[in-house]
């Protein structure tokens, strides 16, 4: 089979389905997408909301929780505990299907019927302000994070102890402003770097310890913005620093900011990989289009936060030993033939589902456990379920979906975004791919604004003492203006407070208090990675420098002086400022 040009039905762009995608929509029985991929993950993002809390009550037994759904949307929400255990019926909201209605106009009743857990959590213990995580201790506003202890304020952490503001980590303990890196210990504004300790202002290093300001070091002690030093002249130097003043340490990131920006970057971070395309990518092979691989990925295309994944396509929070799974978000865990599903895990063979578990055979349901061959959460025999899904099927074809935009959803498609639980600026909708209340409302996307409240700052950002020293221990519970003060696009809360173990670890670590609320501090985090989004670029390094001049090769590469042939696909869009080498010239430069 040939690939094949199409129309996206959202963006009007075109898009190429490739041979070996027309052969795996054959294997798991789907037709071709009518979105293109970028779409369709912007799509998916829309039915996941990780950072937006409320503070609600629980349906059945009153007890107020912490909840991911605003209480004024029409959900059904049990606290977390109920919602696991046997003291209600899950049946009780199934219906049969009806042939004279969309599909989806079903699926969305349902959904408002049906109970759901009111955050995405399991095994967490002092740590009820977060969702989307597993296994943690003792957190605070930490979000789709696993096995995790005394953290704050981070987004995607790993093993991860003592540190705050962090996002993507994977085993780091005593650090502070993290993004993309593993194995940190005693660090401070750190990215994309790996195995290093007690160092400040780091940059795609590893294994570098006592070092600051510096990018591109591989196994280096005592450097100072990539300059050696002694062991004593490395302590004498930073002993000038004061990296509890505000003050110093805005000037110290900005400066470090410009610095940076003189070294090449790799073309991606792809690891221990064999035929992968995308960035983030660790030990998995024959992976395309795929971002933050944290590990044995195989045979997979456009997968977005995964692991132990095989044969699988367009999901976001994939894996944990699952294959033939299709367009899903937080879905897997021991699964296998999995399509459209949102925060679904160890099913079999279900398709169109959201928050179920442990089921199989199921198709168009809503908060199912331990359950099989259930349609609109009604139970049919084996025989019942196989001859009505394939009329279902066909219904869906025949009377498909048409949302505000005239998009037509049909058979094969993800769910309709207007029919998400959530608002678009409630979602990672918002974090990936951010758009204004006017350009979310003309893409027919739902919009909400922040509650109207009078807030009156104890404390305005111009008052904050500079220096963590004349902070007092009264200023943990008091209001603090945000230094956005709500005009910005990041879900910011306008104001925030300090807690208790927040202002004990600032003082431990002689860091100045932050101006901005958590959620603007974790758009600052996000701004620091590349786009998930691929550009097909020319290597940068033009013989004996870089092509723009600014860096000047260490040493003589395989195209001697003329300019690398490589090409490659690349995070990096072309009219960035950033000097991109292919992998054979930045390893020649940095190894």
């Amino acid at each position: 089979m040939k690939s094949e040009t199409k129309t996206c039905q959202n963006c009007k762009k075109e898009f190429t389905i490739e041979p070996e995608d027309f052969d795996f929509y054959a294997k798991i029985k789907v037709p071709p997408p009518t979105w293109c991929s970028e779409c369709r993950m912007q799509r998916r993002f829309m039915w996941r909301n990780e950072r937006a809390l409320y503070k609600g009550k629980c349906s059945a037994t009153d007890k107020k929780v912490i909840t991911m759904f605003d209480p004024k949307t029409p959900f059904v929400v049990y606290e977390h505990e109920y919602w696991w255990s046997d003291k209600w019926d899950q049946l009780a909201s199934g219906r049969d299907y009806d042939f004279s209605k969309p599909f989806f106009v079903q699926f969305r009743k349902l959904l408002e019927s049906q109970p759901l857990p009111n955050l995405a959590n399991s095994n967490v213990v002092n740590s009820e302000y977060g969702n989307h995580n597993a296994d943690m201790k003792n957190c605070y506003l930490v979000y789709a994070s696993y096995k995790n202890e005394n953290a704050l304020y981070g987004s995607g952490l790993v093993n991860c102890r003592d540190s705050v503001d962090v996002y993507l980590a994977q085993g780091i303990e005593k650090s502070y402003e993290i993004s993309c890196s593993a194995g940190l210990y005693n660090v401070i504004f750190a990215h994309d770097s790996d195995n290093s300790f007690d160092s400040k202002f780091i940059h795609l290093c590893v294994n570098t310890n006592n070092s600051y300001g510096c990018v591109n070091l591989r196994s280096k002690s005592n450097f100072i913005f990539n300059k050696p030093h002694t062991k004593e002249e490395y302590k004498k130097e930073m002993q000038k620093i004061d990296f509890g003043s505000y003050k110093i340490l805005s000037d110290i990131r900005n400066r470090f900011k410009i610095f940076s920006l003189k070294y090449p970057r790799r073309y991606a971070s792809i690891i221990k990989c064999t035929n992968v395309s995308g960035d983030m990518a660790r030990n998995s092979k024959n992976c395309h289009h795929c971002f933050d691989v944290y590990g044995n990925v195989e045979d997979s295309k456009f997968a977005i936060h995964a692991v132990d994944l095989k044969d699988s396509y367009d999901g976001y929070g994939f894996g944990g030993v699952a294959e033939l799974m299709y367009e899903g978000v937080d879905s897997g865990i021991n699964a296998s033939r999995n399509k459209f599903t949102v925060f679904t895990h160890g099913c079999q063979d279900v398709a169109y589902t959201y928050t179920c578990r442990f089921s199989f055979n199921l198709f168009g349901c809503v908060g199912l456990k331990s359950k099989q061959y259930c349609i609109l959460n009604k139970q049919y025999t084996k025989e019942e379920y196989e001859r009505l899904v394939p009329k279902i099927i066909q219904h869906m074809n025949e009377m498909p979906y048409i949302d505000k935009k005239g998009r037509v959803y049909k058979y094969g498609e993800f769910f309709p975004s207007e029919l998400s639980p959530f608002a678009y600026n409630e979602t990672i909708a918002q974090e990936y791919f951010p758009l204004s209340k006017a350009e979310a409302k003309s893409k027919g996307y739902s919009w909400k604004d922040p509650e109207e409240r009078d807030i009156k700052p104890d404390i305005k950002t111009e008052d904050i003492p500079d220096h963590i020293k004349d902070v007092k221990d009264d200023i943990v519970g008091k209001v603090i203006e945000c230094q956005h003060q709500g005009k910005c696009n990041e879900q910011c809360t306008e104001a925030f407070r300090i807690i208790p173990q927040e202002l004990e670890f600032y003082k431990r670590m002689n860091l100045p208090l932050p101006r901005l609320c958590p959620n603007c501090r974790h758009y600052q985090r996000l701004k620091q990675r590349n786009p998930l989004k691929l550009w097909h670029r020319k290597c940068q390094c033009a013989g004996t420098q870089s092509d723009n001049g600014i860096y000047k090769n260490t040493i003589e590469h395989f195209h001697g002086k003329e300019p690398c042939p490589n090409e490659f696909e690349t995070t990096y869009s072309p009219e960035r400022p950033e000097i991109v080498y292919c992998e054979e010239c930045y390893l020649k430069e940095v190894v």
